[in-house]
């Protein structure tokens, strides 16, 4: 008796470069990496404990070092929120509706990335300062913008509401409405409709979008350096209170105030790490239980 039997073909290489070619760019990849990234965080919080934990810990502790981190965590808690909801208004308008001015919209969400920041902050000191537009208008209400925190907020507000309709726009147009349009015909309402369909689809997007927003935020310089007035204690955000510091020759201080900011950073990626281990574990699960 004859038994035949099938062979399936190979799975198919994704590359037909050879492999030395594939470990020379992993290579140059890895190495651009270390250079460029790892060496400079390393050199960060080596110059941040070159005089032990007890100096580090004092320089973190001052009160201007603390105010520091306060208005930056307040300035991210103030622009984040609102770049949010701006940037998924937006984008749910661009990838949704056809209307005149589409185009325009889409330019002017790309402002900020063509514009300095340094230009930015001018800009809102030639609105609010002093001698600016509305300048005697806010001095005679005791109404202070620039070199106060609303100043810094509206800085770092215009700098960072690119970030989130940046990256969910392609996103929603690639997934087009007829999910949504499926919903509304089944009865659905908008805000049905959006919760249940929309929302899930982009969450990933929404996600890496406010990551991306919240570090800007925490991290910016020339905008909210030209509207702050760098008044210790006061208007002067992390990145401003490390350049005082590092202007002054206290190099420590100034790793030290600096490794913080980046430890910031680091939870906020490790935050977003843990979301998407814990959505990919609630997927594996799904499919497991629909196999069964």
């Amino acid at each position: 008796m004859h038994i035949s039997q099938t062979i399936s073909p190979p799975a198919p290489r994704t590359t037909t470069e050879p492999a030395w070619v594939r470990r020379t760019l992993i290579g140059a990849a890895l190495a651009f990496l270390g250079f460029f990234l790892f060496v400079p965080l390393a050199a960060v919080f080596t110059y941040a404990f070159e005089k032990g934990v007890d100096v580090y810990l004092a320089a973190i502790r001052e009160p201007v070092a603390l105010a520091a981190v306060r208005l930056t965590l307040l300035t991210a808690a103030i622009c984040v929120p609102l770049n949010l909801v701006f940037g998924v208004a937006a984008a749910w308008t661009i990838a949704k509706f056809e209307f005149p001015g589409k185009n325009l919209l889409t330019s002017l969400i790309d402002l900020p990335f063509a514009v300095s920041p340094v230009v930015s902050g001018l800009i809102f000191v030639l609105l609010f300062g002093l001698q600016g537009l509305f300048g005697h208008y806010l001095a005679d209400h005791d109404i202070k913008i620039i070199f106060a925190v609303p100043g810094i907020a509206l800085a770092t507000l215009f700098v960072t509401f690119p970030f989130v309709a940046r990256e969910l726009i392609p996103l929603m147009q690639a997934q087009g409405t007829e999910e949504e349009e499926a919903a509304i015909v089944l009865g659905a309402s908008g805000w049905q409709t959006f919760w249940r369909i929309t929302l899930p689809n982009i969450k990933w997007g929404l996600l890496y979008g406010v990551i991306l927003c919240n570090a800007r935020a925490m991290g910016e310089f020339g905008a909210v350096s030209v509207v702050s007035g760098h008044v210790r204690g006061v208007t002067n955000t992390m990145p401003l209170h490390v350049e005082i510091l590092y202007n002054e020759y206290n190099f420590t201080a100034a790793f030290a105030v600096a490794s913080l900011l980046a430890c910031l950073a680091l939870v906020t990626l490790a935050a977003k790490s843990a979301l998407e281990w814990r959505t990919r574990q609630e997927l594996a699960a799904a499919r497991r239980e629909s196999g069964e």
